[in-house]
């Protein structure tokens, strides 16, 4: 059976002078997740010193076609329209729903989500003065939250119906675990769905942490 194509456009516009190991497993992630139903990932105010300097797994993206980097701002890409943009807004006061999918073709994120406490960095999308939608309450990290919407909009699933796992607890070792305070898509496997790699990497960073 062929794969429907949505032709969504998924940007993440990049709010950081640099891109840790945790935003480069995030972007890999989305990026592969989007090509599944002929979505596109682009990843937008790329420093030029970063865009030069791409981590080798988002470059294999890059060449696929799947990924786009770009040092230009959402707002000046040609492909996008925007009346059809939608931008996930934590401070949003209407929540994403199905229908949505026929109002929009490009989704917005701010390559900050994440942050803990949340420190409202989407506020620096809303000068381009797209419509908003919440995805819920809670925080979520930038794959889930990309994962949500394409649930919604593509999956036609209402947020209520999504399976989710709040502050997951993560084994670290025999005698060790850390609490994720974010909000995570529970995988039919019964845990939450995170990017390959990325138990590793925090299970890494909390070594770092005992390392005095």
């Amino acid at each position: 059976m062929s794969t429907i194509s949505t032709g969504k456009y998924y940007i993440v516009e990049h709010l950081e002078p640099e891109m840790g190991e945790w935003s480069e497993l995030e972007y890999a992630t989305i990026s592969t997740e989007c090509a599944k139903t002929g979505g596109k990932l682009y990843l937008t105010s790329l420093p030029t010193s970063l865009l030069g300097n791409l981590p080798g797994r988002l470059v294999e993206h890059t060449v696929s076609g799947r990924l786009i980097a770009t040092s230009i701002e959402v707002s000046q890409l040609s492909e996008i329209k925007s009346e059809r943009v939608c931008l996930l807004d934590p401070a949003a006061q209407t929540d994403l729903k199905p229908e949505d999918g026929e109002i929009f073709d490009t989704y917005v994120f701010g390559g900050i989500l994440g942050d803990d406490p949340p420190r409202d960095r989407t506020s620096e999308l809303r000068k381009y003065g797209y419509q908003g939608r919440r995805l819920g309450p809670k925080q979520m990290t930038t794959d889930t939250a990309v994962r949500v919407t394409r649930m919604v909009v593509e999956d036609k699933l209402p947020l209520y119906k999504i399976p989710y796992v709040d502050f997951p607890e993560l084994k670290l070792s025999k005698h060790e675990s850390t609490e994720m305070p974010f909000r995570y898509v529970l995988g039919e496997n019964g845990q939450p769905i995170m990017p390959e790699g990325m138990v590793e990497l925090i299970k890494k960073d909390a070594d770092k942490s005992f390392d005095f």
